[in-house]
């Protein structure tokens, strides 16, 4: 079917601490049932083995929590987004919330391509942490760069982050960081959080913001 005739809709959606164990490639068959459920004229490719028109925005690796999810998925035709909502929540999975709909221009870049940042929140609940951690940081970002392995291979972790802040609260301290999302070079805030000598897997990690090349209406 021609591109001018499909309808390109983003809808942006929450992934939430019951499914955080879920990964990119389950997220993708998630929203394909959620598709057939809801019985929208989701597109397919063509050819020998044609697929649903699904893409996922950064993937966002297992364990984490979202409130800046993005999938796009073309129609074969136009749905009122009132009606788009309507179906989609009654066939919604638990874990994931829908927190807006709209529609893209068929004729913009993927998805992937437009992301270009990612902002995060990382909870420790430990405040005696917050003057050691202030000067891990400080010294993190001051070097002009960070050697680290990772599935044996060995990248620079410094380019990739962008910015981190610390801020004390009531449940102990909120570390929020902006890393780099690009192919082939993603941060990861996990590897941030062992660079800062400290254990992942002890801390909540929450992707808050997904950034965008521009500042288009919806991406930012």
């Amino acid at each position: 079917m021609a591109g001018e005739e499909l309808q390109r809709i983003r809808i942006k959606y929450a992934k939430q601490k019951s499914i955080r164990f879920i990964g990119h490639l389950d997220m993708l068959r998630a929203w394909e049932r959620t598709l057939r459920r809801a019985d929208l004229p989701v597109a397919f490719t063509q050819g020998f083995h044609p697929h649903a028109r699904i893409n996922l925005g950064a993937a966002l690796p297992l364990g984490f929590t979202s409130s800046w999810e993005l999938v796009e998925v073309w129609l074969e035709k136009g749905v009122a987004i009132g009606d788009l909502e309507q179906m989609l929540q009654a066939a919604l999975p638990p874990g994931i919330a829908i927190l807006a709909i709209e529609v893209i221009d068929n004729l913009a870049p993927k998805l992937q391509k437009q992301i270009v940042s990612a902002e995060y929140e990382v909870t420790f609940k430990s405040p005696s942490l917050l003057n050691d951690m202030r000067g891990r940081i400080d010294e993190l970002l001051a070097q002009e760069n960070h050697p680290r392995t990772r599935r044996g291979k060995t990248y620079d972790l410094r380019p990739l982050v962008e910015k981190l802040t610390l801020e004390e609260n009531r449940d102990g301290i909120t570390l929020r960081m902006r890393l780099t999302v690009g192919e082939g070079r993603t941060g990861r805030p996990d590897e941030v959080i062992l660079a800062l000598e400290e254990d992942p897997l002890s801390v909540l990690i929450h992707r808050s913001r997904l950034i965008f090349r521009d500042s288009s209406p919806g991406n930012n």
